[in-house]
């Protein structure tokens, strides 16, 4: 009993060790971006910046003007109703930008975790997706950005123009939407990785994924609709639809794979 308390506690203080790791590397950054201005200026018709110590127009300050620009419809004016909620959505801007620029690290800890309990197989294949999950985690964040979340408020605040209202839009509402739908766009967009990675630990044959692609569906259906806002089924759609089809790229890569290793 003493051998597997010493077990647990040994696992115990392992986790803490690497979650301090990944606090700290997001906190670094997001403190980083709370503290600095990036300065912009011109090299060989090239715009570079260098930043500066200026922790009221911070980078965290300057992200979420430019989220404002991207995102918000112009019949739209974004508000501040109390004190700080600027600063605090500035706070949650930082926040993100650290874990999506400290994503390696955070994989790099949490596969070094579990690595003990793993098979070699297993360990080579969360070596092999380390980079293609930060790269899948990007381009859900740059999908959701650009494509997603500029319709979905657009389409939603439409309905106030045609009313004749003006539209307020307070600011921490607007930065919690837009980080809602960048997070659940970055880690959707593992899914293809999950399910290589089961698929090559042996957990599930190959054909798996086809023979339960209706179920699937069902569930990422649901999944899209608790995660937007409204009823109407159009911005599920947004959510929904990108990963069914990475779902169905996911398991079309897998079949090949395993169709071409068994020809070898």
């Amino acid at each position: 009993m003493s051998e597997e308390l010493d077990g647990i506690n040994q696992h115990l203080q392992e986790l803490r060790k690497r979650l301090v790791r990944i606090v700290l590397v997001i906190g670094g950054i997001s403190g980083f971006l709370l503290m600095f201005h990036a300065e912009p200026f011109q090299i060989n018709q090239f715009t570079l910046y260098y930043p500066t110590l200026e922790p009221v127009n911070n980078m965290a300050a300057q992200i979420t003007n430019h989220m404002r620009v991207d995102l918000v419809p112009e019949s739209v004016q974004l508000i501040q109703t109390a004190p700080g909620e600027a600063f605090f959505a500035q706070m949650y801007v930082a926040v993100l930008v650290g874990i999506a620029v400290g994503m390696p690290v955070i994989i790099k800890e949490l596969v070094g975790f579990i690595k003990p309990a793993l098979k070699e197989k297993e360990i080579n294949v969360s070596r092999s997706i380390s980079l293609p999950a930060l790269g899948l985690f990007v381009a859900g964040c740059v999908f959701s950005y650009n494509f997603v979340i500029p319709y979905m408020l657009d389409f939603l605040y439409k309905y106030g123009e045609g009313a004749g209202l003006v539209t307020f839009l307070n600011v921490m509402e607007f930065v919690t939407f837009v980080l809602q739908f960048l997070l659940a766009f970055g880690f959707s967009f593992q899914l293809p990785l999950v399910m290589y990675a089961i698929a090559a630990s042996g957990m599930v044959d190959a054909g798996f994924w086809r023979k339960n692609i209706r179920y699937a569906i069902v569930i990422i259906v649901i999944f899209g609709a608790v995660i937007t806002p409204d009823g109407t089924g159009v911005t599920m759609m947004f959510v929904a639809g990108p990963m069914i089809v990475l779902y169905v790229a996911g398991m079309v890569v897998i079949e090949r794979k395993y169709r071409k290793k068994s020809n070898t």
